[in-house]
């Protein structure tokens, strides 16, 4: 039997529940996490797979319990996460046995720090330590927010909603907290009036959250007029055809002249494809174009060329334009410069913004990067904007789009079938976030045009059609958001609650273990 954690008038509650039922939740707990995140999602298997793996910490001994959910944790995610992260070999185990120690520390710590705290505030240290796991992995590794559990409700738009008031962080401590609250109220039963209590106090929350969030869905929804948008994929061409060495050739400079010429003659061939694709857009009503991330591309000395392609056409059709070139600088340590350019219809440059945060490994060594600064314009569709793909993966990156009132974000894109779609129901939670509405393209992966609510108004599969072009009527207002305004503050009020849980624990004459 065990010794429950919390107290009814002041004395330990025993459980004589078997064992076995533990090893139980621990099969459970790792069948939902194989389809709870990442490449395979069912979203209400999270909350079940965290509630049961929680229930098994708790009911075993530490030296079996916590070993055990540590393994499980880096075992399922490293098979639902295959594919999505570009690092080879033993090397991504060695990532995920990584990410596993950081979402097992919250039960570690609940394990150590609960057991001394009376009450149903007791519940309250496993989602606080989550949330200090979840914003400390997100502010400080090089693969931002990626693990939240959060991204695993991507599609229910009542919670969606939580996280413009408190980031992905609310959404994560309800799971976790969930879990606890889930532990407690089994163990003492609804027989107890304390349990009642602490079961109708979360179910509280809950209503309100879903109440709030359908409230903000229907009174606050869009109605701003709307701004047609169309968007691009490349063809399939390839830029290096016919050259020696290929592309590594090309981005160390180790090229003949007859190579660059090549180089030069292909290079035209995509933009001219783009730009002729793009008129037949301007030609359907399309007041803003855009392509996906280095869709089109220039050798250094060839770009104020391009440029002045770019600009002669947005002039000429009266349009914005956004080129996403690969600018490729041979003399240059760091020779890939990756860009969006965007132009107003009198063909002048509004700005220019380099991808500011490089995928780990190849990409960081190739990717030259500048200031970093999310440029914000204004236009007759709003105020508009721009990030590039992995950008969008770091909510506080994102928060300068916020903070300039952006309207429309415009995120040219370049993913890979393994992380189609997971990777542009991400980018949704930075439109709700930081209130803007967004066109993501992406070549090879999923291209979402969504409003500022999460709602998708348009998407294309790269992988499911031969055009390639996302047309979306996207509204030209965004709101303000409480998150944009306060930024992470929640994370803080949940990292201060663990330091009090910690600090609270540490006063407790009496502990039970389990």
């Amino acid at each position: 039997m065990t010794i429950d954690d919390n107290y009814e008038d002041g004395a330990p509650v025993v459980s004589v529940r078997p064992r076995q039922f533990s090893w139980i939740a621990l099969f459970l707990s790792t069948v939902f996490l194989l389809v709870a995140n990442g490449r395979h999602t069912i979203p209400v298997a999270m909350w079940l797979a965290m509630f049961l793996l929680y229930r098994f910490v708790r009911t075993q001994p530490a030296k079996i319990g916590l070993p055990l959910t540590w393994l499980v944790l880096f075992l399922t995610s490293a098979f639902q996460f295959r594919g999505m992260a570009p690092v080879p070999g033993i090397f991504y185990y060695i990532l995920w046995a990584v990410y596993g120690f950081t979402m097992f520390l919250p039960f570690w710590i609940d394990r150590v720090v609960a057991p001394r705290i009376r009450g149903f505030i007791s519940t309250l240290v496993f989602p606080c330590a989550w949330v200090t796991m979840e914003w400390l992995v997100a502010s400080f590794t090089p693969y931002g927010s990626w693990n939240s559990l959060a991204y695993t409700q991507h599609e229910n738009l009542l919670l969606l909603q939580l996280i413009a008031v408190t980031g992905l962080y609310g959404l994560s401590f309800l799971i976790a907290w969930f879990a606890s609250v889930g532990y407690w109220v089994s163990e003492l039963g609804l027989t107890h009036a304390k349990t009642r209590r602490g079961a109708l106090v979360f179910a509280a929350v809950m209503v309100v959250i879903l109440l709030g969030g359908g409230m903000r869905l229907v009174v606050f929804a869009p109605d701003a007029p709307t701004v047609r948008i169309a968007s691009l994929t490349s063809p399939d061409l390839d830029l290096f055809e016919g050259v020696e060495g290929g592309a590594a050739a090309a981005l160390s400079g180790q090229v003949s002249a007859a190579d660059v010429d090549r180089i030069r003659i292909n290079a035209d061939a995509i933009l001219d494809d783009l730009l002729r694709r793009a008129d037949q857009e301007v030609q359907a009503g399309a007041r803003i174009i855009m392509w996906g991330e280095t869709n089109s591309f220039s050798l250094k000395q060839d770009e104020p060329a391009m440029i002045a392609r770019g600009a002669d056409f947005a002039r000429e059709r009266g349009v914005y334009l956004g080129m996403s070139p690969a600018v490729f600088d041979g003399e240059s340590d760091k020779p890939l410069e990756n860009k969006i350019i965007l132009f107003d219809p009198k063909g002048e440059v509004l700005f220019e913004y380099w991808k500011a945060i490089p995928v780990p490994g190849p990409d960081a060594s190739l990717q030259a990067v500048n200031d970093g600064r999310i440029k914000i314009v204004d236009s007759p569709y709003g105020r508009l904007g721009a990030a590039i793909c992995f950008d969008m993966d770091f909510p506080g990156h994102l928060q300068q789009a916020g903070g300039q009132d952006a309207d429309i974000m415009l995120v040219p894109s370049n993913d890979w079938r393994e992380i189609d779609p997971w990777h542009s129901h991400m980018a949704r939670y930075r439109a709700v976030e930081q209130g803007f509405n967004m066109v993501r393209h992406a070549s090879n992966g999923l291209s979402l045009a969504t409003d500022y609510q999460g709602r998708v108004l348009a998407s294309m599969d790269h992988f499911a059609t031969d055009q390639r072009i996302m047309v979306a009527n996207v509204p030209t207002r965004g709101v303000h958001t409480v998150y944009s305004r306060i930024g992470d503050l929640f994370a803080w009020v949940c990292i201060a609650g663990l330091v009090a849980a910690v600090g609270l624990s540490r006063r407790e004459s009496v502990r039970f273990s389990v």
